[in-house]
């Protein structure tokens, strides 16, 4: 009965732990800390490695050193942003703005054929 009660807590406990831990705009890793430094903490989670920059307003519960397993709540912030035209697009309208010229100017050129002198009658 014991045994079954602390399983049931210990599920109730994680799956609101989980729900609770990463919001939509946050992340989590759990690793060993390969590398530790006063402005960054670099994980390895399998293969990939998680470099996460730190700072004196991190919290930290327990003692962080090499070796020691952790679990890190992050979010990912844009410092710079560039946006690029398509180069497909580009092409694409560059196409169509030589065209529109050259219908353009053909439009305003001269016809030969209407500007022609018109013959004028023989006298009879």
């Amino acid at each position: 009965m014991n045994k079954n009660l602390l399983l049931t807590l210990t599920a109730a406990l994680s799956l609101s732990a989980a729900a609770f831990a990463a919001s939509p705009d946050s992340y989590q890793v759990t690793g060993p800390i390969t590398e530790l430094t006063d402005a960054k903490i670099v994980v390895m989670k399998g293969k990939e490695k998680f470099e996460i920059a730190r700072g004196a307003d991190t919290k930290v519960t327990g003692e962080l050193k090499v070796g020691t397993k952790v679990t890190i709540e992050y979010s990912m912030t844009a410092k710079t942003i560039e946006a690029k035209e398509d180069k497909a697009k580009g092409a694409k309208d560059a196409g169509k703005k030589a065209a529109d010229a050259t219908k353009d100017a053909g439009a305003k050129a001269a016809d030969p054929a209407k500007d022609a002198a018109k013959p004028v009658p023989a006298p009879k």
